[in-house]
This record gives structure tokens, C-alpha cells and sequence, in this order.
């Protein structure tokens, strides 16, 4: 199954650092902007991604978020949904309590006007209630292709949900820990598809985050014989988000690379010239929902199968 061509997104009403997912997540920044300013320049970087995406043949589906429910982070849809083909949709449990409020039926009201229809709901949300989470496509990385998900253990990825979730779905679980250098200790990496990106060729991942050698083989070891030339990601990059990219395909067949343009820039030439072999690179930049939000263009992207 070739990376889809369809992405719904969320344009922001309210969105801000959230104060609330801070507790774990590393890549959010403090900025000088006012929460006026913040919203204005989100909505704008919102609007010229979308831009960007349908330049590129990207069928790109927009919901508007509301004022309320009070929703910071509603600009990053695939944690809290993903849509698997044949009509099928996954609700997952958040950790923030805040991000709960971003499931709405509004967002699926969308996707019925542009012809996508649900079909069928497994509904894990519930398990907010016993304190155990997965984030979606943020907490797994899928690699459709080969039918095998990858999960970086975290507060926000539990194992037994995720091995659930493979069941339910047919995919082959690949489970490890990933953490990020903060001041003079290791600290777990909060989502898997800041540190690693999986397309049909290739796979570009942090190795280096993975710090125990057997789970950092066998990451390794499942990605090699499933096909993929591993083109590796320093952690520095990391923090410049070139572990958040997506790749799609737009409507004319070309094969895409979707980041933001502080990940582009971070990309060193040798890794330029091996995913331009396999794909054309599209960029736009997002510094202030970066900075702010923690998460850049991958999990701006909801794909739609």
C-alpha cells in the first residue's frame, strides 16, 4: 500500500504551549509572543503548509477547530485518531487531560463532505480512566507497506495497548525505549515520530536515542530485512525535528517527503541526495507552532486511507 494522498488538518482557534503536555515533552519552548501573536502566526504557518500541500497534489481535508472546548494542541490531529482504510477509525486515550476535549465528531463531519465516510470505530479512549495512553501516530510509527508497527516506550505509549492495538490490526510489534540528552541525564523521548520516519524505500532514525544495544539491533535489524535503507538522524537533528516527517503520495503518482523547513535545513547533504533518490522533498516553515506546540508538520497530518 503506497502512502496515502489524502490529510485532514486542523486549523488552530486557540492554540498556545500547552502547559499541560510540558510535563513531557521536551522540544516545547517558551517564546515572547503574546497568545494573540502565538494564534496569528500559527493560523498563518497553518495556512501556508495547507498551501504548500495542495501545491504539491495533496488532497488536504481542513476542520476548524472551536474556542471551546479550550483545546492548545488541536492543530495536531493524528494523536488522538487515525483512519486505516476500509472506513475504519481508532480512538485513542491522551494523556493531557485537556487534549481529551479535541475528540469531536465535528472533525469526521469534514471528511463526509469531501467523501471519506467511517464506517466502523474501535473506541480505546476508555482506557484514560485506568491512566494508560497511546497517542496514535505519534506514539507508533506504521509501516504499512510491511504490516510492522514501531513503538518507543513512554508515559504517552503503553506496551499493552500498543500490543492490542497490533493485534486488532495485523501489525507486527517492534518495542523499544528512546530518550533525548536534558541537562546531564537521558530522558524518554515522548513520541515515537519525533525520533523516526518510515517510507516505502527508506527509514530515517535516531539509533543513537536508543540506548539499550539489544533494542537498538533489533529496531535496526527489523528495518533492514523489511527493505529499508536506514539513513540515520543525529540527535541534534532531532531537536530541529528532522525525525517529524511524513511521506506521501500526491495525486499525480509523485512520491513525497512532507517536513517542515527547519527540518529541511537541518537535513546534511549526503541525506538529501538519498531521499531525493526516492522522493521529491516539500517544506514549509512552522517555527512558532515548533517552538510552541512541541510537534511539527508530521503530527500536523492526519492521513486519510
Amino acid at each position: 500500500m503506497k502512502p496515502t494522498h489524502h490529510v485532514l488538518m486542523v486549523r488552530p482557534a486557540s492554540f498556545r504551549a500547552n502547559e499541560q503536555t510540558a510535563a513531557n515533552n521536551y522540544y516545547q519552548k517558551h517564546t515572547a509572543l503574546t497568545a494573540a501573536q502565538s494564534l496569528l502566526q500559527a493560523q498563518s504557518e497553518f495556512d501556508t503548509l495547507v498551501f504548500c500541500l495542495r501545491l504539491n497534489n495533496i488532497k488536504v481535508t481542513v476542520a476548524q477547530d472551536t474556542l471551546t472546548p479550550d483545546t492548545p494542541d488541536a492543530l495536531f490531529p493524528n494523536n488522538w485518531f487515525a483512519l486505516l482504510g476500509n472506513g475504519q477509525l481508532v480512538l485513542f486515550p491522551m494523556f493531557a487531560e485537556n487534549r481529551r476535549a479535541e475528540r469531536s465528531s465535528r472533525i469526521f463531519q469534514a471528511l463526509s463532505i469531501d467523501g471519506h465516510e467511517v464506517m466502523h470505530t474501535v473506541d480505546y479512549s476508555s482506557y484514560e480512566q485506568k491512566h494508560q495512553f497511546l497517542e496514535g501516530t505519534g506514539s507508533m510509527v506504521l509501516d504499512h507497506q510491511n504490516s510492522i508497527a514501531y513503538c518507543a516506550l513512554s508515559a504517552r505509549a503503553d506496551v499493552h495497548l500498543f500490543n492490542l492495538f497490533c493485534e486488532a490490526f495485523n501489525f507486527k510489534p517492534v518495542v523499544f525505549h528512546a530518550y533525548q540528552t536534558m541537562g546531564t541525564g537521558r530522558l524518554l523521548i515522548y513520541h515515537t515520530n519525533v525520533m523516526m520516519v518510515v517510507a516505502p524505500a527508506f527509514a530515517l532514525v535516531c539509533l543513537d536515542a536508543v540506548d539499550d544495544p539489544m533494542e537498538r539491533a533489533l529496531l535496526q535489524d527489523s528495518l533492514t530485512f523489511s527493505g529499508k535503507i536506514v539513513i540515520p538522524l543525529t540527535e541534534k537533528q532531532l531537536t530541529q525535528f528532522a525525525g517529524n516527517m511524513l511521506a506521501l503520495t500526491a495525486t499525480d503518482g509523485t512520491a513525497l517527503l512532507v517536513m517542515s523547513t527547519r527540518a529541511y535545513d537541518a537535513l546534511s547533504s549526503k541525506q538529501m541526495l538519498q531521499l531525493q533518490a526516492h522522493v521529491k522533498l516539500v517544506h514549509s516553515p512552522i517555527p512558532t507552532i515548533e517552538d510552541l506546540g512541541g510537534g511539527s508538520v508530521r503530527c500536523m497530518l492526519a492521513e486519510v486511507y
